[in-house]
Formats: structure tokens, C-alpha cells, sequence
């Protein structure tokens, strides 16, 4: 059964799995204001139907999510909920709200009674390595990219989950720097839990899925709320409002400002491309590059 083409997540069962497509491929699966909703509807839907065992979550296209769609919240002065330039306030605590639903939709992936599988392909970068790293496991292609390049400026990634999956040090690796890896890296590091040539990506994800499939759905979820709840004994809830706090900040501090007042002088792509470069963010923000110094 498949749904509708034109929804934001496409939802199929076939042989005891159910299948999450993520359907933006036009804009490599970036996250709107509908895609949250979305991801947790057919979440639920799979575990309400007997005959779901596992859950396959990927993207359409050539990308499994390439983050939120934040060219025109940048470019036009906005932040996720509430405006950051002119003569408009940011309402820390809408915009927590706003956010924090986001998470929340994400993370019915990990609450998810029945196991959850990312298949990355392409991208998961930004907000689309929170939406992977939701999922119980995690299979990349060796050639895809995932991190959170937002961290050097304008993000925080919301679901924390980097600090639980790869400890504290290569956790402040990724997020200090806001680098990428590939998806052979990052099964190296313990960040997932495996990478496969791109061409047997498909193949090595139904095995996995497969092996689970043939578990009772029973044994499924105490297994993973065992294991869930060792994490949430780790303070999982609590790091998470913290993280959420931050990411409205870093919108709104001075730097978050520049940022946004770049983008808005010379477009999104012009300041993403100086912030991923490793160019100069000042402190306190301060005069935007000039079109020539975007060219040195």
C-alpha cells in the first residue's frame, strides 16, 4: 500500500516492514513546517498495524535529507518561529515550543515500540542527521555525508544525539567544527552501525531488516525499551530542552543576527558557503562581508 505521491512521507508495507520515504526530492528531502507531522504519523500508523514488525526509514531522490529549509527563514529576516531583524520581537518560549515539537516528531522514531532503521543515501547533514539518528540503527552508503554544519553558526542540533551515539569527545569533534564525515567514517567511529557500498546499500538494509522482521513484535519492543531506558536514566530528556534552548539562541544572538543579515545581503548559499568554508564567524557579530570579500 502506498500513499499519496505528493505527501511529504510516502508510507508502504511489504513483508512484514514498513517502508518511510522521504518525499522533498526536488529539494534533497529538506525539512518543512509539514515534515515533522508527517514522520510521526506514519510512525504511528506502523505501530498500529499487527502486521509491521520493522520500520524503514528513507529519502527520495539523491539525498536522504539535506536539513531544514531555511533559505527563505534566512534570507527574509525569519528564524524557525519568530523574526530576528526589523522591528519584530523572538519569543524564546514560542520558539521553544515550535522546536520542540520538531524533536518530538523526530523522536517518535526512538520511542517507537517497533525498531526503526535509517537508510542514508547521499546527505543526512543539519536537522537531516537528527531525523537519521532518531532511528534505532543507522546504514549509510560509504560515500554519504552526515553532520551538523549549522554548529558553527545559526543551530544546535535538538535531538542531542551525537554525545549518545559517539561519547563526549568525538561528539565535541563533530560539533566544535561542524565538519562532515562519510558514511565509512562514521561506522569506523560507532556513530552507526554500518556503511555499505552504495550499489548494496538496499541489499544490506533488507537483510538487516529482515533478521528483525522475524522477531515477534513482543520481543521486539521490550528488547529496545530495555536498552531505550538506559539512556533516558543518562539524562536523554533533560539534554534535549537544553539543546532546544540553544538552537532558538543561536538564531537570535548577535552571530545568529549576522548570519541571518548576511544571507539576506547576498543569499542563503553565499552564507552557508562562508560558514561551512571555516572563514572567520566574529564574535559579536559585526559588518557583513562585502561582495569582494566574498570573492577572496
Amino acid at each position: 500500500m502506498t500513499d499519496d505521491q505528493h505527501s511529504t512521507v510516502l508510507y508502504e508495507v511489504r513483508d512484514r516492514k514498513a517502508y518511510l520515504t522521504l518525499n522533498r526530492p526536488d529539494r534533497l528531502n529538506a525539512i518543512d513546517f509539514r515534515m515533522p507531522g508527517d514522520i510521526a504519523a506514519a510512525v504511528r500508523r506502523a505501530n498500529d498495524d499487527p502486521g509491521v514488525h520493522v520500520i524503514v526509514l528513507q529519502g527520495a531522490g539523491r539525498a536522504f535529507c539535506s536539513g531544514y529549509d531555511l533559505k527563505i527563514s534566512a534570507e527574509d529576516g525569519h528564524g524557525t518561529q519568530g523574526a530576528t531583524g526589523g522591528d519584530r520581537v523572538w519569543d524564546p518560549i514560542k520558539d521553544f515550543a515550535w522546536m520542540k515539537g520538531f524533536t518530538d516528531d523526530f523522536f517518535t522514531l526512538w520511542r517507537s515500540l517497533k525498531p526503526t532503521i535509517a537508510k542514508v543515501h547521499g546527505h543526512a547533514v543539519a536537522g537531516g542527521s537528527d531525523i537519521a539518528l532518531s532511528c534505532d540503527l543507522v546504514v549509510m552508503a560509504e560515500d554519504a555525508r552526515i553532520g551538523y554544519m549549522p554548529a558553527r553558526v545559526w543551530g544546535c542540533p535538538t535531538t542531542a544525539m551525537w554525545v549518545y551515539r559517539l561519547g563526549a569527545e568525538r561528539a565535541k569533534r563533530m560539533l566544535l567544527t561542524g565538519d562532515t564525515i562519510d558514511g565509512r567514517t562514521a561506522a569506523d567511529w560507532g556513530l552507526v552501525l554500518d556503511a555499505a557500498p552504495p550499489r548494496e546499500l538496499d541489499a544490506r538494509v533488507e537483510e538487516l531488516a529482515d533478521r528483525i522482521a522475524g522477531v515477534p513484535v513482543n520481543q521486539l519492543a521490550m528488547q529496545k525499551l530495555m536498552i531505550n531506558q538506559a539512556y533516558d536514566n543518562m539524562g536523554l530528556h533533560g539534554t534535549q530542552i537544553l539543546a532546544t534552548l540553544f538552537d532558538g539562541i543561536t538564531r537570535h544572538s548577535t552571530e545568529g543576527r549576522w548570519f541571518q543579515q548576511f544571507a539576506a545581503t547576498h543569499g542563503f548559499h553565499e552564507a552557508v558557503k562562508w560558514r561551512d568554508s571555516g572563514r572567520w564567524i566574529p564574535d559579536g557579530g559585526g559588518p557583513v562581508p562585502t561582495a569582494q570579500d566574498l570573492e577572496e
